[in-house]
This record gives structure tokens, C-alpha cells and sequence, in this order.
């Protein structure tokens, strides 16, 4: 099936800085996504113009006045985008600080069982992990289907206990490319638990759409918007009502409930509405929606798309050359044929290491990563007795012809091992 991008990808592409070149090695194609997705130009000229700004918001001048107005816009911004009809949106540090606060808030707050997955990145699974020993709880950690390279329902049921009272959810993981349905996973929680805190790492999923946190029934949402089109230097959390009740750490004296400390960084919130305004753009070329949520929503339907049809190229081939799974000793983590997979591939290929592989992809202009078993990566690939793999992270402005290339490449590997 054809891809409902394609017509629009050179339009696409031109919205994203460096999109086909290094601004230090020259041209490449950029399979690195997992690892930090392009920025918007936008999103650049943006950052730009408010580094330049020298007043603070809450002042009695126009100029912090306009600063105060561009975060609430921001934040309605950032409502939409993640449907999320209540709580409250705020930026932090980066992604991983931000779990680190929600989570640590929830575990001391709720003061009961704690439950997490084995497929978690550490961002969340440390954190669980650290706050739940200091708080004298137990953890239950819930065995994700290595094969599958993701965790469900299920599994979070048959671990559930009723003096569970904080759980966290992995949406989508950086090595395995997997996708989990949190809203199910959720609902599992609540048949036992119904006033479990839940709080979720979006990081990996957000670039490939699809955010809903009125559908999900959770009390937590976090993202690094570097790795859904904009900059390093903040990440993004959402808080529903119920967990911001809990004793936060803040100011005496100020404002209850008030997750913000310090003065905010109006450029990474002005950023962020780059982000949504993007998704707001393309589903306006994909869809006849006038609903600015309808188009988000649609935006990411094109987006899952266009990225099932370059990782199922990847996978299976295209024309004369053999997909990934056509070349001998390539085992790909998590199945060949897995609906869960969200613009990634992970693999191995006998007689050769990743970082060799990686290394002549990237002589070749392919830019891919090592995923190591280490603490980021060793709960995947331990189970697998694997001591690495390659990662091929893709994102909706990555082409047809950039996934030849790269099999190009790999089946010459392949002939000349």
C-alpha cells in the first residue's frame, strides 16, 4: 500500500533542519531518530528569537505580559495535542528529571505498592525502583515477552495486587520499537486498583503521533520534545488533578499545587507549539478536518502509515533487493511481523558485531546507532543473550529511496561476509 506521505514528502522535508546533511560530515541519510528526531526550522527560529528576550514574565511591562500570554497559549497548545481536557502541562530539565518528579511525587505521596515493566526505559524504571525503596514499599516488576519485545495487559494484570498504588508505563520502547497499549494496560491497573497513580514515558513514542490522554485513563504524561521535532534543553509533563493534590516539592508560602519552580523558559514552551502546529499543518494536507484536534489525530494516522510502509521495506525488500529479513543470520528483535512496531528496527546479524555494522553504515553516509547491554539497553537484549544490536529509528520525513540505500548497503555487507 502506498504511502498517504509520499505526494507531500519534499514539502515535509523542507520544514526540517539538516534533514539530508551533517553540519559536520556533509550528506547523509538520518536513521538516528530514537536517538534525538530532526528540529523544525520553525522551532529554531523560534528558540532563537526568545534566547534574545531579556525580560521575566510577571513583571508590569508588555514585554512580560506577551511572555506570560505565549505560555498559556502554549499550554492550550500542548491540551490539544495530548487531549488532555484537564490536569496541567509544565517544563522541566528534560524528559528523565521530569518522570523522576512525577514519579518520586506519586511513590512518596501514595505511599503503597509500586508496579512497573521490565521493557521500561530506566528513565522510569529507576525511578520507581529508587523511590519505592525509599519509601519503604514493595516493587513489583512485571516480565515483559522478550520475543515480542513489548509488555501487556495481561502481563500488568496477573502481576496486579490491590495495595498498588503507583504504576508506570512504558509507551513505546527505544530499543525494541514496540508500542504498548497503555489505555489497556490502564484499565488492567484500575480492575484492581482504581485509585493507582499511573504515569507514563511517552519519550519514544511521541514523534510517531497518536497522544491520548483522556482515552488512556492515566495521571502522568511525559515527552522530550527533542525527540518530537523541536530542541534539547526541556522536557514536557502533564499532571492530572489527582496527582497534583499530592505534596509537591515547592516554594513556602506559594501557590498550591504548582508543579513550576523558577522562572520558565518561554522559548521551550513557544517551541513546543511549533510542534503542535506542525501536526496541525500535515493533518490538514492528509484529512478535510476542521477540528484542530481531528487534524492533529490525523496527522498521526499518515505519520504510523508512512512509517509502517519504510519499516515493512526494510523488512521484506523492495524490488530486486532483499529486505533485512531476507539476508542470512539477521534475527530482528522483536519479530519480523509485530503490529506493534512504531518506525524502528532493531537487529543482529550473525558472524558480525553491531558496532561494526554500524560503523561502515555510517562510512556509507547511513547514520544508525548501537544499542548496547548496558543500563539503558540490557533488560532487552540480556533475556535475548545479546550483547548488542543495530537500531534503524525512522521518522515520517525519512523517504522510500533512503531505505534502498540502506538495504543497498547492508546487502553488500551481507555478500562480502
Amino acid at each position: 500500500m502506498p504511502s498517504p506521505l509520499a505526494p507531500l514528502l519534499e514539502d515535509i522535508r523542507a520544514r526540517f533542519a539538516h534533514v539530508d546533511e551533517c553540519p559536520f560530515a556533509g550528506p547523509r541519510i538520518f536513521f538516528e531518530n530514537a536517538g534525538g528526531a530532526l528540529t523544525l526550522k520553525s522551532a529554531v527560529e523560534t528558540s532563537a528569537k526568545f534566547a534574545a528576550i531579556p525580560d521575566n514574565q510577571g513583571r508590569d511591562n508588555p514585554a512580560a505580559k506577551a511572555l506570560v500570554g505565549i505560555i498559556q497559549t502554549a499550554k492550550a497548545d500542548m491540551a490539544t495535542f495530548f487531549n488532555a481536557p484537564s490536569g496541567q502541562f509544565f517544563v522541566g530539565e528534560s524528559g528523565t528529571e521530569l518522570l523522576f518528579r512525577l514519579i518520586r511525587t506519586a511513590v512518596m505521596g501514595a505511599k503503597g505498592t509500586v508496579i512497573g515493566s521490565t521493557i521500561e526505559h530506566p528513565a522510569s524504571r529507576s525511578a520507581a525502583q529508587i523511590w519505592a525503596k525509599n519509601a519503604g514499599v514493595d516493587y513489583i516488576s512485571v516480565p515483559h515477552d522478550a520475543a515480542r519485545g513489548l509488555v501487556t495487559a495481561q502481563d500488568y494484570a496477573a502481576a496486579m495486587t490491590p495495595d498498588v498504588r503507583v504504576a508506570t508505563i512504558l509507551h513505546t520502547s527505544p530499543v525494541t520499537g514496540m508500542g504498548m497499549d497503555i489505555a489497556a494496560i490502564s484499565q488492567a491497573i484500575r480492575a484492581v486498583s482504581p485509585d493507582c497513580l499511573i504515569i507514563v514515558d511517552g519519550i519514544q513514542h511521541a514523534s510517531h503521533g497518536g497522544i491520548d490522554i483522556a482515552a488512556a485513563g492515566i495521571d502522568g504524561y511525559v515527552v522530550s520534545p527533542y525527540k518530537v521535532f523541536s530542541r534539547h534543553g526541556y522536557g514536557v509533563a502533564w499532571a492530572s488533578e489527582r496527582l497534583s493534590r499530592q505534596p509537591l516539592e515547592a516554594l513556602m508560602g506559594g501557590p498550591s499545587e504548582n508543579w513550576e519552580m523558577g522562572t520558565r523558559d518561554t522559548g521551550a514552551y513557544a517551541t513546543f507549539s511549533d510542534v503542535v502546529a506542525y501536526f496541525d499543518w500535515l493533518g490538514g494536507q492528509v484529512s478535510d478536518a476542521t477540528d484542530r484536534r481531528a487534524r492533529i489525530e490525523a496527522a498521526g494516522h499518515a505519520i504510523h502509515a508512512h512509517e509502517k510502509h519504510l519499516t515493512d521495506t526494510m523488512l521484506n525488500g523492495t524490488g530486486n533487493l532483499p529486505g533485512l529479513t531476507d539476508l542470512p543470520g539477521v534475527q530482528i528483535i522483536g519479530g519480523d511481523d509485530n503490529p506493534a512496531r512504531e518506525g524502528l528496527v532493531c537487529f543482529v546479524m550473525d558472524g558480525m558485531p553491531a558496532a561494526d555494522i554500524v560503523a561502515r553504515l555510517n562510512d556509507q553516509g547511513i547514520r544508525t546507532h548501537v544499542r548496547k547491554a548496558d543500563h539503558y539497553s540490557g533488560n532487552v537484549l540480556d533475556p535475548l543473550g545479546l550483547p548488542a544490536a543495530v537500531r534503524v529509528s525512522l521518522c515520517h520525513y525519512n523517504s522510500e529511496a533512503e531505505v534502498t540505500a540502506f538495504l543497498s548497503a547492508m546487502k553488500k555487507m551481507s555478500d562480502d561476509a
